[in-house]
């Protein structure tokens, strides 16, 4: 009897060890294949500068461009429209983005025309080796139509702004964009990404220093080339959402219904009872603006506010 036990005793342990082995493979397929995103990008049409005259890119004759709608399975309507840019054989870059739901998707409203309005600047007054300092996402847009290098060239990814009904879908969610996109961020640039995201957090004489760093100037601010900062005024959402302990707002959408005195004084009545103590405004288009809204003294002191 205790023969027999010996012999079966070395298959037990064959099998746990399989079965030890079967484990880690499903949980890697399951890291690598996290299931379907519950949206997908749709290309509406694409086609050259020409084909696309509407968008006021002309200056850019060289792009390769997309329009997408993304859709949820079961909704009829798309939930977003953007239009995405190539050039040569890169990664695309996101070049608007107009939300069509009541909450944030993925990422926040933006007007091509103000990006274009922000590349002529840049073509217009900064040297051709001076250095930009933005968010990830906009410094991708400035390194496509500017020509300028920024100290983020690939996509950091952070935030992903997801609704509450997706929350539990994060991972198919982020493996679908990463997909989409493509060209993710080094470790290098995301630990850049987040030491920006000090300096923007920071007082500003202390977060002005941050950026000097990571533009490699010295401490009195001396370098062979220029260095700008370009910020939207989204960023300050996006990184209240990435520092939600260090940085306290909040946003709200406004009618705009042809009497911009009211709105005013709804917007002020609505800030003093939820306690804000600023705000700044976006254009959303000629219907809807949106308030940015910072509640403490910390935040308001911020190098970004």
């Amino acid at each position: 009897m205790a023969r027999r036990s010996g012999k079966l005793l070395p298959s037990l342990g064959i099998l746990l060890v399989t079965g030890g082995i079967l484990l880690l493979l499903w949980f890697a397929w399951l890291w690598f294949n996290p299931g379907p995103a519950p949206y997908r990008y749709q290309l509406v049409e694409e086609g050259d500068v020409d084909k696309f005259s509407q968008l006021g890119l002309t200056a850019w004759p060289d792009l390769k461009l997309a329009k997408y709608e993304v859709y949820a399975e079961g909704v009829d309507q798309p939930l977003a429209v953007t239009h995405i840019a190539r050039q040569g054989t890169g990664s695309p870059v996101l070049l608007d983005w107009e939300n069509r739901t009541s909450e944030l998707l993925l990422t926040t409203d933006s007007k091509l025309s103000e990006l274009t309005a922000l590349a002529v600047a840049i073509n217009k007054y900064a040297a051709k080796d001076a250095l930009v300092l933005a968010w990830w996402d906009t410094s991708r847009q400035i390194k496509l139509l500017a020509g300028r290098d920024t100290l983020f060239t690939q996509r950091v990814g952070e935030p992903l702004i997801v609704p509450p009904h997706w929350q539990d879908q994060m991972d198919a969610i982020r493996h679908y964009e990463n997909e989409f996109w493509g060209a993710s961020a080094s470790s290098e640039e995301q630990r850049k990404f987040q030491r920006f995201a000090d300096a923007l957090l920071a007082e500003p004489q202390a977060g002005a220093a941050i950026l000097r760093e990571l533009a490699g100037m010295d401490g009195a601010g001396k370098d062979a080339r220029e260095a700008y900062i370009a910020i939207h005024v989204t960023d300050l959402y996006k990184l209240g959402l990435m520092r939600p302990a260090q940085f306290d707002m909040a946003y709200k959408n406004f009618p705009m219904e042809g009497n911009m005195h009211g709105m005013i004084g709804y917007l002020k009545s609505w800030m003093q009872e939820n306690g804000f103590k600023t705000h700044t405004l976006q254009s959303l288009s000629d219907k809807m603006v949106r308030g940015y809204f910072l509640r403490d003294d910390k935040s308001s002191n911020s190098l970004i506010a």
